[in-house]
């Protein structure tokens, strides 16, 4: 099969979207690179195209030439014998439109399938099937409560209720903040709840291809100015992101049980990484991601190196995985 490296998108994530992708074709250099513009269209690149984009979570990449249209793109990838390598976060890429058009093709690609990937990705529903498997989760917090809330907790969280990346993500510390959550809410769902102080953790579960599945060391996240938005993740070089975290044992131990068991409870495949709040009253579950950034300084990737498994490793066991399950499907 050919490998090939789809990645950009038409939602606010195709920014990261090419960083992964830069990381993906240094793994894996033989690979085809195809874009997805945000016009809906896929256009093939070339690696010094890819790879001289100097500021990609910030400017937007251009592919320099003319694309075809995105279903005539997997029609190709199906009549070629392609496997793809998504290098896609947020959108169509995460929600399960896309991986639905490509098992309805009978394509290969990483990561999760459609209905895994669409229970994922809405916040809600994640917290709902974790905590059928045991994983503690937070109580939500109806729109019409907000102020009610506001006034018992003292400070609330609200992000949207099916995006990454913290895209959206507002910290209510103030009456003025009810505002701003009301008005984003009329254009998008939010997913509101108490805020919960504590260290932020991530951990990644990974399914290998003889269909083992293993929880991977922990990470820790120290937001570079008190808050892991967009600009903490990507911008700032004072974030500090320690793997494997200094939890206790019983902690580290508690987090890859609980990421093994919201891996298995939103039936993810191939690979996930699922977010906490290590607080003094426990673990809290904040959300799954089936398709985690892979770029050179994302959190999937330092749990990887932790582990001692070697990236390109990594990325050629997944696409075998996606072969077999096609084949299974078949």
């Amino acid at each position: 099969m050919r490998i090939t490296i789809l990645f950009g998108g038409t939602n606010k994530e195709r920014l990261v979207s090419v960083a992964s992708a830069q990381a993906l074709h240094r793994a894996l250099p033989e690979a085809d690179l195809w874009f997805w513009h945000v016009a809906d269209t896929v256009h093939d690149v070339k690696s010094e195209t890819l790879l001289n984009h100097q500021r990609p979570f910030e400017d937007e990449f251009d592919p320099g030439n003319r694309g075809i249209a995105f279903e005539a793109a997997l029609d190709k990838a199906k009549a070629e014998d392609r496997v793809l390598v998504l290098g896609l976060h947020g959108g169509r890429a995460e929600n399960g439109e896309l991986q639905a058009m490509c098992e309805l093709r009978g394509i290969p690609f990483t990561g999760s399938g459609s209905a895994s990937s669409n229970l994922a990705f809405d916040k809600t529903a994640a917290k709902r099937f974790a905590a059928i498997a045991g994983v503690e989760t937070p109580v939500g917090i109806a729109l019409d409560d907000i102020d009610a809330a506001f006034a018992e907790y003292g400070k609330l969280i609200a992000k949207p209720a099916r995006d990454g990346s913290s895209y959206g993500l507002i910290f209510v510390n103030a009456r003025q903040d009810l505002v701003a959550v009301r008005n984003a809410a009329k254009t998008e769902d939010y997913l509101i709840e108490a805020f919960v102080s504590g260290t932020e953790a991530t951990c990644g579960v990974l399914e290998r291809s003889d269909g083992t599945i293993m929880a991977l060391p922990p990470v820790e996240i120290i937001p570079g100015e008190g808050a892991f938005d967009y600009t903490a993740k990507y911008l700032l070089k004072s974030t500090q992101e320690i793997c494997p975290g200094r939890f206790s044992p019983a902690i580290t131990a508690a987090l890859m049980d609980q990421a093994h068991r919201a891996h298995r409870a939103l039936s993810c495949s191939g690979y996930s990484r699922s977010d906490f709040i290590v607080s003094a009253k426990g673990l809290v579950y904040l959300e799954t991601n089936t398709l985690p950034g892979l770029t050179a300084a994302s959190l999937y990737p330092k749990a990887l190196k932790a582990q001692g498994i070697d990236f390109s490793d990594f990325l050629r066991d997944q696409i075998v995985l996606a072969e077999k399950r096609v084949d299974r499907r078949g």
